[in-house]
């Protein structure tokens, strides 16, 4: 080995493992040849092939992740061709898809080219990336993707990792697709659905542990299973819709009841879970990619464009401009109200939609008085400054989902309100700040207002 390049390739090996078997030895002895310096030859190896990245487990994917790696057994693959479109110069090629897993859950993965392994095996993979597909994260194994066999692997055999991994609610989310959990039930309906010409009946309802609430449909009988039942599931589906995971009982799932001795040693009563749920900090919010039936409270720092009046399509209820729809072209739009804020309380801040409702409530108006004073102002954006002026500064309290995209936390709220307990708590904590006694001061909070005498 030349010794002017070893620690360039030393490091390399660090970073990558065997670069002579995975050809990146060869790639750096092309950049050499054509006179890059064997620094810069090595940033570009390690830009190009993903060195010193992090390393993850399952449960720590989330959407949209570059350039990381994992390690997994394989639980299933396959192969399929893909055939492109007519007209295309290049020919068929073929898409392995399965699940890895590995002792903290599983998850489906894609790769264009063929894998070193088959069931059963573990492989590492570096420079990997996830990538959203049917509402569910996908891991994604591409061209410059390294994968490798590990021999002697300390993960749990392939009989055991294939079972439905036992969750918590707060732990379920878009990685997974199957698991199992302990949980009460907090509300239950029936209904019945229109399914390919044919009434199918479903049960539905919200299911909660001592971390967090889901939903959760059932396409099956649950005989015995009523509001307050402590059941034990296993073999659910996970669904996805509008980013918050759904747990899904089909005809393979096993529901069992939890007899009373066995209850008395969960961390949660049918009480205890039933209770409104804790206020949360943004900044815990944010570090999840969803959460269901949460609270949250802070100012209103920003009333963002698109609040107001809007119309919508009658067929898809999609925000229409000027009488258009995208999927049902002209259309006679109907009036809605909305209001998009952002809410910070300190540690962070997330976009809060508001639907009509609510948005007549926390604004103080109804969509006709709006209209009114749309129609009366000579600006169009009549509405949307009346809202800056009396939203910005407020202080609310939100109930609602949440979930996470791109663009950081969206929360869609389904009740608000003012505070008043907290917002009396926030006010003496500040006035011991400015160094006054709250008994020498005569504080009443009402209506979210504060008077000081």
């Amino acid at each position: 080995m030349d010794k002017k390049i070893a620690p360039q390739l030393e490091e390399l090996t660090r970073a990558l493992g065997d670069i002579e078997k995975s050809g990146i030895r060869a790639e750096f002895d092309k950049l050499l040849a054509f006179r890059v310096p064997p620094e810069v030859a090595k940033e570009s190896i390690l830009r190009k092939f993903g060195g010193t990245r992090k390393v993850l487990k399952v449960k720590d994917l989330s959407t949209s992740l570059k350039n990381f790696g994992i390690t997994g057994r394989i639980l299933d693959i396959g192969e399929k061709a893909i055939h492109p479109q007519e007209g295309a110069q290049e020919g068929p090629s073929r898409l392995y898809t399965g699940v890895l897993a590995d002792e903290t859950g599983s998850v489906m993965f894609s790769s264009w080219k063929e894998l070193p392994g088959s069931t059963g095996d573990v492989i590492n993979i570096r420079n990997a990336y996830t990538r959203l597909w049917q509402n569910r994260i996908r891991l994604s194994i591409g061209k410059q993707s390294l994968v490798s066999i590990v021999p002697d692997s300390p993960l749990p055999q392939l009989s055991e990792l294939s079972k439905s991994p036992a969750k918590k609610l707060i732990d379920i989310g878009a990685v997974d697709f199957s698991v199992g959990t302990t949980a009460c039930v907090l509300q239950l309906s029936h209904r019945e659905v229109l399914i390919r010409g044919k009434q199918s009946k479903v049960i539905s309802g919200v299911l909660a542990d001592e971390t967090a609430r889901l939903p959760f449909s059932a396409w099956v009988e649950l005989p015995g299973i009523d509001i307050g039942s402590t059941i034990r599931i296993e073999g659910a589906q996970v669904r996805m819709f509008r980013g918050m995971p759904s747990i899904n009982i089909l005809s393979s799932t096993k529901v069992s009841s939890v007899g009373p001795e066995e209850a008395e040693k969960l961390a949660f009563t049918f009480e205890s879970a039933a209770k409104d749920p804790v206020p949360l900090k943004i900044e815990e919010i944010d570090s999840r990619d969803n959460m269901f039936d949460i609270v949250a409270a802070g100012n209103v720092v920003s009333v963002r464009p698109g609040s107001g009046i809007i119309s919508r399509c009658p067929e898809c209820s999609r925000v229409i401009q000027k009488s258009n729809c995208r999927a049902h072209g002209k259309v006679e739009g109907v009036r809605d109200m909305r209001i998009k804020a952002v809410l910070d309380d300190g540690t962070g801040a997330m976009s809060v939609m508001f639907p009509r409702e609510l948005a007549e409530t926390i604004y103080g108006k109804s969509l006709e008085e709006a209209e009114q004073l749309m129609f009366s102002d000579i600006s169009k954006d009549a509405v949307y400054e009346d809202l800056r002026r009396i939203l910005t500064g407020r202080y609310l309290a939100v109930r609602g989902n949440a979930s996470k995209g791109e663009y950081g936390v969206s929360f869609v709220a389904e009740s608000a309100w003012v505070p008043e307990d907290d917002l009396a708590v926030r006010v003496v904590e500040l006035l011991h700040r400015l160094g006054k006694d709250e008994e020498e001061t005569d504080l009443e909070v009402s209506g979210g207002e504060i008077r000081l005498a």
